[in-house]
Parts: C-alpha cells; sequence; structure tokens
C-alpha cells in the first residue's frame, strides 16, 4: 500500500509481520498494532510504502505463537518460549519484502522499524537501507516483559526505563 507523495530518492517503508492479536484483536500483549498505526499515520504524512507479511508470531504461525503465549504465562520469556516449541527466536524471512520494493522499482529506503534484523536482511536482498526510523516505545503491564525481552535478546531499539542490551 502506498501513501501519498514520498520522498522518491529513500520512501519511508514498514515492513509489518502480521500479527492477528495485535492488530486485529488490540492485544496489550504486544506492541504490534500500535506499531502499524503509528506507521500508517506517518506513511499517510509522509508517504511511502507498506508491506505487511503473512509471518505471524514471527514466522512461527498463529496456533504456535498462542502456545507460545501459554509458555510465556509459565515464566518463560518470548524467545525462550519459542525455542521451547522447536523454534527459531525469530524466522522471519524478509525475501518477499525485498522482492516488493524490486516490482515497484525501490531500491533505497528509509525503514520504519525497531528491529536490527529487518534491517539486515533487507540490506543482505539488495536493498539500500539509507536509515531506519523508529516506532515509538508502546509499553504498559502487560508487554514490558516482552518488550524487554526484544532489547536484550535481539538489540531491538526500543527505550525502556531501565533495560540494557545483552552483550
Amino acid at each position: 500500500m502506498r501513501f501519498g507523495d514520498c520522498n522518491t530518492d529513500a520512501p519511508l517503508v514498514r515492513v509489518h509481520s502480521e500479527c492477528m492479536t495485535g492488530d486485529v484483536l488490540g492485544s496489550a500483549r504486544c506492541d504490534c498494532g500500535p506499531q502499524l498505526q503509528e506507521s500508517l499515520l506517518r506513511l499517510h504524512e509522509e508517504g511511502g510504502y507498506l508491506l505487511y507479511m503473512r509471518q505471524e508470531g514471527r514466522g512461527i504461525g498463529l496456533y504456535a505463537k498462542l502456545d507460545a503465549y501459554r509458555l510465556q504465562e509459565q515464566g518463560h520469556d518470548t524467545y525462550a518460549a519459542n525455542r521451547a516449541l522447536g523454534h527459531g527466536d525469530d524466522e522471519r524471512d524478509y525475501t518477499a519484502a525485498a522482492e516488493m520494493l524490486k516490482a515497484l522499482g525501490v531500491s533505497r529506503i528509509t525503514l520504519i522499524t525497531n528491529n536490527p534484523d529487518k534491517r539486515t536482511q533487507l540490506q543482505a536482498l539488495g536493498i539500500d537501507v539509507a536509515a531506519a526510523q523508529p516506532t515509538g516505545a508502546f509499553f504498559g503491564r502487560h508487554n514490558l516483559r516482552y518488550l524487554e525481552a526484544k532489547v536484550r535478546h535481539t538489540r531491538h531499539t526500543i527505550v525502556l526505563p531501565g533495560v540494557a542490551e545483552e552483550p
């Protein structure tokens, strides 16, 4: 989806992984819905592209994600829960996103993300990420442990009070 007139040198792009619980149901367990809403507003105001990827639960699917939720309720963080189910920390692949951008004639972008792996994968796939702009920090009592794990394990650029990433 393209919104408005955008910077044609490095248009704003949000590559958003589907999150049924956060995007559609408004779950407070993650920050996906608020990130999507913020990105849509920025794209509407500044122009750019939204690529909505069918990669629920970091690529493990909706049912496995719900199983991971049960493990999180027992004290696992989101990454440990995925591993306990036999999945990787993050199984998303951004090849389709890079192909979509190339099909649109876009080879250089400004990426809206807090996820350094997204930038790394897109660059490895031939997309020049001129800059990455983080989303806001959408945290509350129901998702703070989830966001802390994202910062500690995968160095997401979310500023949370008193949280440092692991070395």
